[in-house]
Formats: C-alpha cells, structure tokens, sequence
C-alpha cells in the first residue's frame, strides 16, 4: 500500500472512528501457581452430568466463570446453571435453567462481557430440538427459552461461541436421513437468529461438531464416517458465518480418530481428538497458523496402553491447554497439560484428580492467568459437578518493561504503524489495576483480546500477530480502572 493511498484510508475512517470509540468507551468490562483442591459444585442425590468435549461446560471472563451441566435432581434431567465472580474462590447458588417435563441434555455456555449464552437438546417437542437461553447481566437474570431448530427429526449436540454481538452455533442434525452437521447464527446478542445452513452433504454420518471464532473467521470441526472410518474433517467461514469454504480432512490413518476440540486465538487454530492409531485411545493435536488454510503434522500428546479420550482445548496467545479423560491410573481420572509456545511443544502430563472414582468429560476455559476445568465425578456415590482452577497457568506472553512506578496511566500508539503483520502496544499502569487491551474492527467487533488480566504498576508491551486479518483500519483500546483509550491503526497488505 502506497503512503498517498494510507493517508488517503486513514482521512476516510476518522469520523467512523471516533463514532466507534464512542460507543466502546461506554462499555468497560469487569475489574479482576499451582492447581487448587478440588471443589464440589452440587450436592444432591441424583446426577449431575457435564457434556461431551464439542462442547464447553464452563466459560470465563474477567474473574466471573460461568458453569453449566444437565441434573437430573428434578425427576427427570434438566440444564443447571452456576457462576463465581471472583476466579473461582466462591460460587453463587445453583440456578435452574429449563423447566420440563421433557429431558433437556447436553448443555454448552461462551460468555463475552457480561452476555452468557448457553445452548442444550430438549425433547419437549416429541423429538430432540436445539434451544438457546442468554443473559445480559452477568448470569444473575435469565430471559425465555428459545427454540432454534425446527425440523421432524433430531437436532442434537450442539457447540456455541461467541464474538462481541454475533453468537455462533453448530450441532448435528438427522433431517437429511443421515446425521449430517448444521450452523446458525445471531447478529444481535442472541436476539434474533438466522436460518439453518447445512455445513455438510454426504451419505455418511457427520457428529459431533465443535466451533470456534476469531474475528470474521469461523471453524468448525467433527468427524465423519465418509472415508470408511471416522476421520476428523474441518471447514471454515471468512466471513463471519455467511459462506463455507469445502470440506478439509485432517486425519489420514486406518484408526478411528473422533470427538474433535476446536479453539482459536487470531489466525493460530487449534484441534484435538482421540485416535486409537496405536491400538489404544490417545489424545492428539495439529494446528493451522494461517487461520485453517494449511495444517501440522498429527502430534500425538499421549502415549500410554489405557484410554485417554475427550479432550477439550482452549488457548490464549501462544498458550494452549488440553484437558481430556485418562484411564492410565486403572480408574478415570482427568488430566491437564499446556504448550506455552502455540502448540510447538508440550509440557509434562499433570493428574488433576486422585480419588477411587471415575470423574468424565472435563471442559477447559482460560481468562487472563487463571485456567479453569470443570467435570463430572462419581466419588460421591452418584454422578456430581467439580471444579479446579490454576490461577497462574495462562501465561500471556505480556513482556514487563520497567517495574518502576510510573507517573500516570498511559497507551503508546502502536508501533510500527501502518504494520504487517506484527504491531505492538505499549502502556504504563501508576497502580495496580485490571487491564483490558483489545482490538476492533470499524464495525466495532472484537477481533482480539491481547490482555485482560491484573498486572502491578510498570511499563509494559504486548505484540498482535494480524495474520489471516484483512487489510484496513482497526481500533485498540485499553481500560485500566478509570483510564480508558484509544487509537486506530492500518494493516497494510
């Protein structure tokens, strides 16, 4: 891009701009080691079940984390609900959020600011149908269930996410004969939604879809019998959920690889599943650093003769945790490991449970340095919900410049500027504060979340990789306390 050409974009977005800073400055977040004790979520006689790994059972921003699973406490299962606001110390009263006589099954929850919105399966309706409830305020008041789907046969197991207003969400679906994977989406917060767009067509089935999004970028993952074994296959959006690119398979073996794991962070897109490639159930991983273009080799993250199986992935900046079901101990146990340099290499396996019992279906989420899991365990004579969170474990790769105490809060432009890809952001905090430092696109959607954690006065620098971002103008903001700024700046392909 010539330097008349960048003068000329930037003159053009200045009154879109400061409309955008406007607004986004009306709307700050919330203020804000080692693996904890474990901690016991409910308490009654009937079980408490979390979901599959396509779906996430806990969600986290800020210090409030989000949980959900279905329980069956009620004489038949319905989608329960609960949330901390301080990182996991406490947790609030256990909120019921279906009420019928039918089973409600399979609850997944994403959370952006102070919206949580959580998908299930009911058969309210003589058949499974994907209904969707949301909050705007934090999970202390819910609004109306709403139905989604809307056909003669099952919709079942469905995956939600979520970036700045548009919710996305994907499950598989029986209506074409075979089960095949369906996405919609919502604009406006979970408001109003879109139609039904079939993501696959083939004779086989297609289960168990997960989804993941960044920026106008969207993924999905699942698997599929069309190879004459289960292979795990991918498939995009790059333009927020309206047009899919083809089908990608990304496992080529004689083995059954299943029950896929998607998450996200700008253009590095992250999978797990289990494969049973070496005659017994292991975890293993690849990613795409151009956002779902081209893909890694397989790497096998667990290696031993028992079953590891249903892995769920979540990631921050370069940090990539896992947690999947492992029966190495002779009884299911639920562990953890990290990469903390975008999945190039691991750290060791770490054993979260220790009891006689089986514990299932782990979910992960990170926000800021605390990493969170949530499962279901029968050490209590009955299936119940745990928690345990490692309030350290997201490293964010924020690199501290100077920890003498400045003067004042400060936000640098960004440098260089215009950039491609790389740009960094420098800022100064005078006290000890919940920093928040994202980027928008002139639409005002959230593309990146480089910092939401608390961080002790100093100087500090954080990079953002725009790779896979379109060629324009973005907004940046800080909030830290009181302070809130802004800039824009171009990324000039």
């Amino acid at each position: 891009m010539k330097p008349i050409e960048i003068h000329r974009q930037m003159n053009t977005v200045t009154l879109a701009f400061s409309l955008i800073v406007g607004a986004l400055l009306l709307s700050p977040p919330k203020s804000n080691a080692q693996w904890q004790a474990d901690v016991r979520l409910t308490n009654d006689p009937a079980m408490s079940n979390t979901s599959y790994n396509n779906a996430w059972c806990i969600a986290s921003s800020g210090d409030d984390v989000h949980a959900v699973w279905q329980d069956f406490r009620d004489g038949n299962y319905e989608i329960y609900y609960k949330r901390s606001t301080d990182g996991g110390a406490s947790w609030a009263t256990d909120t019921r959020l279906t009420n019928d006589p039918a089973a409600s099954y399979s609850p997944s929850v994403t959370v952006s600011n102070s919206a949580v919105h959580v998908v299930w399966m009911e058969g309210r309706d003589a058949n499974w149908e994907i209904y969707y409830k949301r909050s705007t305020d934090g999970g202390v008041g819910w609004g109306a269930d709403m139905r989604l789907t809307d056909d003669p046969d099952n919709s079942q197991y469905p995956s939600v996410t979520v970036t700045g207003p548009v919710v996305h969400v994907v499950w598989q679906d029986f209506r074409d004969g075979n089960w095949e994977a369906y996405y919609k989406r919502s604009q406006d917060e979970g408001s109003t939604w879109g139609p039904d767009i079939q993501l696959t067509d083939y004779p086989s089935a297609s289960t168990f879809p997960s989804v993941a999004v960044s920026g106008l970028i969207v993924h999905v993952v699942w698997y599929d019998f069309r190879d004459g074994n289960y292979e795990i296959y991918y498939k995009r959006s790059t333009d927020g959920g309206t047009g899919w690119d083809s089908d990608t398979r990304l496992t080529n073996d004689d083995a059954l690889s299943s029950y896929p794991s998607i998450s996200v962070s700008g253009p590095v897109v992250h999978v797990v599943w289990h494969d049973d490639r070496d005659l017994s159930w292991d975890i293993y991983y690849k990613s795409s650093t151009d956002g779902g273009v081209s893909w890694t080799a397989d790497a096998q993250l667990t290696k031993d003769s028992e079953s590891s199986q249903y892995p769920s992935i979540t990631v921050s900046g370069p940090v990539v945790h896992v947690v999947w079901f492992d029966d190495r101990d002779g009884n299911g146990e639920i562990y953890y490991k990290r990469s903390t340099d975008g999945g190039l290499s691991w750290g060791a396996d770490t054993r979260l449970t220790s009891d006689p019992a089986v514990s299932w279906y782990p979910s992960v989420s990170v926000s800021g340095s605390a990493v969170h899991v949530v499962w279901h365990d029968n050490r209590d004579g009955n299936d119940e919900i745990y928690y345990d969170h490692d309030p350290t474990g997201g490293v964010t790769g924020i690199e501290t410049i100077d920890l003498e105490i400045p003067r004042e809060f400060s936000l640098s432009q960004n440098y260089p500027n215009p950039f491609n890809p790389n740009t960094n952001f420098s800022f100064t905090i005078p006290q000890s504060s919940i920093v928040n430092l994202t980027v928008f696109d002139l639409l005002g959607r959230e593309i990146a979340l480089l910092v939401n954690e608390e961080k002790a006065p100093g100087t500090y620098t954080v990079q953002w990789n725009a790779s896979g971002m379109t060629s324009g103008v973005y907004v940046y903001r800080i909030i830290a306390g009181e302070f809130v700024q802004s800039g824009k700046m171009i990324l000039a392909r």
